[in-house]
């Protein structure tokens, strides 16, 4: 490996957003696309009030979530049967291929650093679009 591709630290400033498949924006932050990482992606997600995401799973992936302010409530389970809120100072754990939709049911946004064991941050997303009329906002 010559010095030019050998991986270095990085700072990231999360400043461009992009738009998930999930139907939520994202800071732009850790991924194999911004700084090469080959085994963790981390982003810091805002969603505004009355905001959901799309019913979806991570395939083969984990997620872990610490909720800066706000609360939002995720349900999740194969037909979304169970519903958490995670409020700021908590964290969340969302094991690999566990269908789930959080949701903002606030009236003000609330903000999340989210953190997968996927460096290319969309490509596990899988869209579960018979699951989304089963959390009503």
């Amino acid at each position: 490996m010559d010095a030019s591709s050998k991986p270095t630290c990085r700072i990231v400033k999360p400043g461009s957003t992009y738009d998930g498949k999930q139907g939520l924006s994202y800071f732009e932050g850790i991924a194999a696309e911004t700084v090469g990482s080959t085994g963790i992606c981390m982003h810091l997600l805002t969603i505004p009030p009355g905001g959901r995401a799309k019913a979806h799973l991570h395939q083969s992936h984990e997620t872990a979530i610490y909720m800066l302010s706000g609360s939002a409530h995720t349900w999740y389970g194969d037909r979304l049967e169970h519903h958490v809120v995670v409020h700021a100072g908590e964290l969340f754990y969302i094991p690999a291929g566990v269908p789930h939709l959080p949701a903002n049911l606030s009236n003000t946004p609330c903000t999340a650093i989210i953190a997968r064991t996927d460096p290319s941050e969309q490509e596990s997303v899988v869209l579960l679009p018979e699951l989304d009329a089963l959390v009503e906002n």
